[in-house]
């Protein structure tokens, strides 16, 4: 019998977390043994989740070993502080939009966020965690360590990790760390602080594995001491198992709607808005090219209160639906139950060179894409290479609203242009971006 390879996998985001940011691990952690890697999770103990989905549990393996720590986490101290009712998601009423104005409170909060929670607000984890984990380490033959971020507190429990047993270790990023859009603006020795961290972790890690290219670009930007090798790209996926239908050609069968139906899925708040879309749904309707009765505009997640706002206006709320946050598996189904699927990436610097998890899964339902985003920029370059939608500015209404004329004709012809390329959508696959990262684990044990 085959003597087991574990791997330590250090991760804020796990279930019950929902959202996003747990998707990538855990579907790491469902497939790694499939490739003879067995994982041992370090997650935190009663951590106050943004958004929760009891349901992905159900991914993890069944003999799964989870080990938990304890968390300090700020946020109810944030909200007394900044009057914000209890309950309230903070990441999407937090995250705001360039030049936007804060209260005093807000402002004083930011202040202390940028000077006392460095590398973030969760390293009130990191002791606890750095005890489990050195406990880990002696109970269980662990070959690998891998963390995943953001936050980025598990990299430096990880950094640890790696310190005290000197085993490979795999950083993993699905976002950059200092000077990204969400990260808090600090003064002159926080940020000092941070950078150090910052380019401790990308030195000493043995390699460092990034969902989108642009990740590496901008490590390597600010780090020229950082080799380029040391940067390994794996995309984000969507997973067939997640689809009623596993066969990822036969999903292309659209639905019978009696209304065009375009569906946004996942957070909005400040940056990441569907004003200029709505803007150009109201163009099209003024212009009678397309009929408000016929048109279903809907908005499944979490969104912040200026986005309520937007949603409400009068021309065309009578087609929007807004669905609050629901459970992973609702959420596709709602995707496969439309026309087609809107994209919406925040509006910053690094707009070009970011790409959310999200449009894989988009992907796998074999939907048209409308993404919101640069034409020339890394999902432009996606949505080309499969033939699954097309990527327009931000600030052109007028190319918006012909690509979503152009959803409108094919749903009330029965047509599509958008041939889909199946075998290249597959790529994308969850289980092959484990077989690249178990690939990485193999290469720096040698097994």
């Amino acid at each position: 019998m085959l003597e087991k390879k574990y791997v330590l996998i250090i991760t804020y985001y796990f279930p019950p977390a929902g959202g996003p940011g747990v998707q990538r691990v855990t579907k790491f952690i469902k497939y790694l043994s499939d490739f003879g890697w067995t994982p041992i999770v370090l997650a935190p103990e009663n951590p106050e989740y943004q958004a929760r989905d009891e349901s992905l549990a159900k991914e993890l393996p069944a003999d799964l070993i989870v080990r938990r720590a304890p968390i300090f986490e700020p946020y109810a101290l944030y909200r007394k502080f900044t009057g914000k009712p209890a309950g309230q998601s903070l990441d999407v009423n937090v995250i705001k939009e360039a030049g936007a104005k804060l209260s005093m409170s807000e402002r004083i909060a930011e202040l202390i966020r940028g000077t006392l929670f460095i590398p973030d607000a969760r390293i009130g984890w990191y002791w606890s965690a750095v005890k489990e984990g050195k406990r880990i380490l002696r109970e269980y033959p662990v070959s690998m360590i891998y963390s995943s971020s953001p936050p980025y507190t598990p990299a430096l429990i990880a950094r640890k990790m790696k310190r005290v047993s000197h085993k490979p270790w795999v950083v993993g990023f699905r976002d950059p760390w200092t000077g990204f859009h969400n990260t808090p603006a600090r003064w002159l020795l926080p940020r000092k602080i941070d950078t150090s961290l910052e380019h401790s972790v990308f030195s000493e890690a043995d390699l460092v594995e990034v969902a989108w290219k642009g990740i590496a670009e901008d490590a390597m930007a600010k780090y020229p001491d950082l080799p380029r090798e040391k940067f390994i790209h794996i995309p984000n996926g969507f997973d067939s198992a997640d689809f009623p239908e596993p066969d990822i050609a036969k999903r292309a069968t659209k639905p019978n709607n009696a209304r065009c139906t375009i569906t946004y899925s996942g957070s909005l708040y400040g940056p990441r808005n569907p004003l200029s879309f709505l803007k150009a749904i109201e163009q099209l309707i003024e212009q009678r090219e397309i009929e408000l009765a016929k048109m279903h505009l809907r908005f499944v997640g979490r969104f912040g209160a200026e986005i309520h706002e937007m949603l409400d206006r009068p021309l065309i709320r009578a087609m929007v639906e807004k669905i609050e946050y629901v459970p992973h598996a609702r959420a596709v189904e709602l995707l496969l139950d439309s026309d087609a699927l809107l994209l919406i990436v925040d509006e910053v610097p690094t707009v070009e060179h970011i790409v959310p998890g999200k449009v894989y899964e988009y992907l796998g339902a074999m939907r048209p894409i409308i993404a919101i985003a640069p034409p020339h920029g890394a999902i432009g370059e996606l949505l080309r290479e499969t033939h699954a939608g097309e990527a327009v500015a931000q600030a052109d209404i007028d190319a918006q609203a012909r690509l979503i004329k152009q959803i409108y004709d094919d749903w009330s012809n029965g047509t599509s242009n958008f041939p889909m390329n199946p075998a290249e959508i597959s790529r994308y696959e969850r289980r092959e971006a484990t077989r690249a990262l178990a690939g990485l684990f193999d290469r720096l044990t040698n097994k």
